[in-house]
C-alpha cells in the first residue's frame, strides 16, 4: 500500500506545473512540457517494463521504481531550474511507468484469488489519497514554510521508506510461463476494432486527468484572479472527489454493470466542462471540478475490464496496450497548452478536454452490459 501511495506521486505534475510555470514565467505551452515528459515514458516503457519484470522478477522492478521515483524527487532539492525539473519529471515519470507495470501482479503473488480484486481496488484509493495530498502539502509548504518546494523531500522520505521496507520484506513469486509480450504484439492487436476504441479511451481519459489537474489551479487564476497558493486548492477538489469517486466505485461496480456506471461518470463529465465553459461563478466553478473528480474516477477500470474480456487469451498484450494508453497524459496537455495560447484564455483547453469527454461518450454505447 506505501507502493501505490508513492504511486499517486504521479499527479504532483498538476500542483508542481503551475508553481514552475509562475516561477519561471513560462507560456501556457511550455508549461504543459512538464507533464508531457512525465507520461511520454508509459508509452515508450510500458512493453519493456514487461519484459525487465520476467527477467529480474515483481518485488525487484518495484523497489527499481521507488529508487527511481526517489530520485526524481531528489533531483529538484540539488539544483531548481526548468531543465532539472524537465528531467526530474522524465524520472518521475519512468519511475510510474514501473510501478504501473509490475505492482498489480506483485499483489497477486501475497493476496488470496478471491481477495485480489478488492485489494487492487483499495491500492487505487490509496493512491488517490497521494494524489489529493500533493496540492495540499505543496500550498501547506508555500504559506506556511515559505518554500513549496519543502514538498520534495516530504514525498522523497516516503519512497525511500516504501523502498526499503519492500527490499526486505521476502516475497515468493511464481515463475512465468513464458513470454508472449513484445510491442509487435500490443500494436497488432489495436486491428481489433474494440481494443481500438478501448485504447482511445485510455487516452481521453489520462488527458482529462491531467488536464483538469493543470488546468484547473490556471482557471481559479483567470477567473478570479486568484494567488497561485490559493488557485492550487482547486486541483485539491478535484482530487479529494476523485478519492470519493474511487471509494464509491469500489461497492457501485460490484453491484451494477460497468456500462451503466461508466455512463452516469460521462454524463457528470459533460455537465461539468460545460459548466467550466460557460459559467464564472466561483462556487459552480468548484461544483464543475467536483463532477469532473467523480465522473473521471472509474473510467479507467471499466475499460480495462472491458477490453480483457473482448480477448481474454491475449490479456498480456491487451494490458501492456492499456498502458501504453496513458500517453494520453502527455498529448492532451500540450494540445491545450497550444490552443490555450492562441486563444489567451483557458477555454481553449476545455474545448480539447470537452472532445475527449464527447469520445467517452460516444464509447459508452459501445460497451457491453
Amino acid at each position: 500500500m506505501l507502493a501505490f501511495f508513492v504511486m499517486g506521486f504521479v499527479d504532483l505534475v498538476g500542483a508542481i506545473t503551475n508553481f514552475v510555470k509562475e516561477d519561471f514565467n513560462l507560456s501556457d505551452s511550455v508549461a504543459k512540457m512538464l507533464p508531457a515528459m512525465t507520461f511520454f515514458w508509459f508509452f515508450a516503457l510500458s512493453v519493456p517494463t514487461g519484459l525487465l519484470v520476467n527477467r529480474i522478477g515483481r518485488r525487484k522492478t518495484v523497489v527499481l521504481s521507488l529508487a527511481v521515483t526517489s530520485l526524481a524527487l531528489l533531483t529538484p532539492i540539488i539544483g531548481y531550474s526548468f531543465p532539472v525539473m524537465l528531467i526530474s519529471f522524465g524520472l518521475l515519470g519512468i519511475g510510474n511507468t514501473l510501478i504501473q507495470v509490475s505492482i498489480n501482479p506483485l499483489i497477486s503473488n501475497m493476496i488470496s484469488e478471491y481477495k485480489l480484486a478488492s485489494t487492487m481496488t483499495f491500492g487505487q484509493f490509496v493512491k488517490a489519497i497521494a494524489s489529493f495530498l500533493g496540492p495540499v502539502v505543496a500550498t501547506w509548504a508555500s504559506v506556511t514554510l515559505g518554500n513549496w518546494k519543502l514538498l520534495f523531500p516530504i514525498f522523497m522520505t516516503v519512497s525511500i521508506v516504501a523502498a526499503l521496507y519492500l527490499w526486505t520484506t521476502k516475497i515468493e513469486e511464481e515463475k512465468e510461463q513464458g513470454n508472449g509480450l513484445s510491442f509487435a504484439g500490443c500494436i497488432k492487436i489495436l486491428k481489433n476494432g474494440a481494443i481500438f476504441l478501448s485504447f482511445t479511451g485510455i487516452l481521453c481519459h489520462v488527458g482529462i486527468d491531467v488536464g483538469i489537474n493543470t488546468s484547473a489551479p490556471e482557471i481559479m487564476k483567470e477567473y478570479f484572479g486568484m494567488t497561485r497558493e490559493d488557485a492550487g486548492f482547486a486541483s485539491s477538489v478535484y482530487f479529494l472527489f476523485r478519492l470519493t469517486g474511487c471509494l464509491v466505485g469500489t461497492f457501485a461496480l460490484a453491484r451494477w454493470s460497468g456500462k451503466k456506471i461508466f455512463t452516469a461518470s460521462v454524463l457528470l463529465m459533460i455537465v461539468a466542462i460545460g459548466g467550466l465553459t460557460g459559467f464564472h461563478h466561483k462556487e459552480v466553478v468548484y461544483v464543475c471540478i467536483a463532477f469532473a473528480g467523480l465522473g473521471n474516477s472509474n473510467i479507467f477500470p471499466v475499460i480495462v475490464s472491458q477490453a480483457l474480456l473482448r480477448m481474454p487469451d491475449r490479456k498480456n498484450e491487451v494490458s501492456g496496450l492499456m498502458i501504453m494508453g496513458l500517453i494520453g497524459g502527455c498529448i492532451f496537455p500540450l494540445l491545450m497548452g497550444k490552443v490555450t495560447d492562441i486563444m489567451s484564455t483557458q477555454t481553449g483547453g476545455l474545448i480539447i478536454l470537452g472532445i475527449a469527454v464527447l469520445y467517452l461518450f460516444f464509447l459508452s454505447s459501445k460497451l457491453k452490459n
